[in-house]
């Protein structure tokens, strides 16, 4: 079992928030790319947090958006389209979205 699948998303989850905080961006924000991602709603997301959910689960509990393949390029030096993982590939969607939220990018061209 790898570290990532271990790892419940309610340990990252403060690491994106400050990502994007720091950047003058909001959690409200945050919580839109997520949604958006996931289909998840508030409730569905604070269980999440509150139970403490691996990632495994967390996107196995996700309907993913139909425009996901969208999500294209570099996070963490490897292209998030070339990544073979299904998991790996899903969590590297949710960066890069935190991240180009973080840069400022706006919110409509997040949420292809």
């Amino acid at each position: 079992m790898s570290r990532i699948e271990k790892m419940a998303f309610a340990d990252v989850y403060p690491h994106y928030v400050t990502k994007v905080e720091k950047k003058g961006r909001t959690t409200a924000e945050l919580h839109q790319v997520i949604q958006w991602l996931t289909g998840f709603d508030d409730a569905d997301l604070d269980r999440h947090l509150t139970e403490k959910t691996t990632f495994p689960a967390f996107f196995d509990d996700a309907q993913l958006h139909p425009n996901v393949e969208l999500i294209t390029g570099v996070i963490c030096g490897v292209r998030v389209e070339e990544i073979q993982d299904p998991l790996m590939r899903k969590v590297r969607y949710l960066d890069k979205l935190v991240d180009e939220l973080a840069r400022g990018k706006a919110m409509e061209k997040i949420l292809r």
